[in-house]
């Protein structure tokens, strides 16, 4: 801290300069020796986002002290500081297996237990959709084609008999697996916009899970009055408990991108966006994860499997072991992986 002891006569500029920009260089300080001190997992998502912002600003007053030709106190101590922050921001990094380890362990459950309350908003605007859907196709038939996209169809509309809607549940058949493709990828497309869409302040990820509510309750409001509703939903549910649930992870980690864009708090607009996508991003780096879990029931358990009861027994199974792993399953800690 000596460098920054005020300078006389010629070092003037100096004064001037370290009195302009010492703030942020004590503060870079401050974060690091955080970290040194084995610290890191007290800093927030705001100091890490803070972190190589203070990096990049100390290089340029380095930068700026050298071609000036500053007194050499100041630049020795700015060029400490540097290196510090380098080692800790670029320095020597655990091997991808050992990081991909810490991810499934430690980092992809926590970010979900930490999105606990958008979570359950955004479960809660799939419900609202798909029961808003399923009353009004029921009480007019004609809405299903206004809310169900075209591709979907197929022979699985209002005026389909029973006997047609049960063999599109058990039939094995081009149209059968073009249906489930469509449906996989419009649910992944949801996901991903979900997400994507989230920096809007969270509106078109509402707008997205109502949606998808609305296209399972019109379904529903199909299938149930030909007495198919629990036939239907051991279809789905071999594949959706999965594909579903990490679709309302996606609207849970937009809502977090909305809810830091349109609240920033004492950062700036920009800075709690960006830091707020480090708890997202892992969510959605899983949620990529179970979407592929999901392509591998469908593509298989779905087309394969076709008693009512044993994909039920999976789709449980599936939603009990995700249910675990995110809120139940003890996780290891930084502090305790640190230490």
């Amino acid at each position: 801290m000596s460098a920054l002891a005020p300078a006389t006569g010629p070092g003037l500029s100096s004064v001037r300069f370290r009195e302009a920009r010492q703030y942020d260089w004590l503060r870079l300080e401050e974060l690091l020796d955080e970290v040194e001190k084995g610290r890191a997992s007290s800093l927030s998502d705001e100091d890490l986002f803070e972190l190589p912002v203070l990096y990049r600003a100390t290089l340029s007053s380095l930068s700026v002290a050298r071609e000036t030709s500053l007194d050499a106190d100041l630049v020795g101590y700015l060029e400490s500081l540097s290196t510090r922050a380098y080692f800790i921001l670029y320095g020597v990094h655990a091997p991808f297996l050992s990081r991909l380890g810490r991810f499934f362990a430690r980092d992809w459950p926590l970010a979900i237990r930490a999105l606990w309350r958008e979570t359950i908003v955004s479960v809660a605007m799939v419900l609202i959709g798909g029961i808003a859907a399923y009353l009004v196709v029921r009480g007019d038939p004609s809405w299903f084609y206004s809310i169900v996209p075209g591709n979907f169809l197929d022979g699985r509309d209002p005026s389909a008999s029973a006997e047609e809607l049960r063999a599109t549940l058990y039939d094995t058949h081009d149209g059968l697996a073009g249906f489930a493709t469509e449906l996989f990828v419009h649910n992944s497309g949801v996901a991903v916009l979900s997400f994507a869409l989230g920096f809007a302040f969270g509106v078109p990820t509402i707008l997205l899970m109502l949606y998808n509510g609305c296209i399972l309750g019109a379904f529903y409001a199909v299938y149930v009055p030909k007495g198919l509703g629990w036939n239907f939903t051991g279809w789905l549910s071999i594949h959706g408990t999965t594909e579903l649930f990490a679709i309302a992870l996606a609207g849970a980690a937009g809502l977090r991108i909305g809810t830091a864009t349109a609240f920033p708090g004492r950062l700036t607009r920009m800075q709690s966006t960006i830091a707020s996508g480090r708890t997202a991003g892992f969510a959605m780096l899983g949620v990529v994860v179970m979407l592929l879990c999901a392509g591998l029931l469908e593509g298989i358990g779905r087309q394969t499997i076709r008693d009512d009861i044993a994909r039920g027994v999976i789709a449980t199974g599936a939603l009990a072991f995700w249910i675990f792993y995110f809120y139940v399953m003890p996780v290891r800690r930084a502090e305790d992986a640190d230490g």
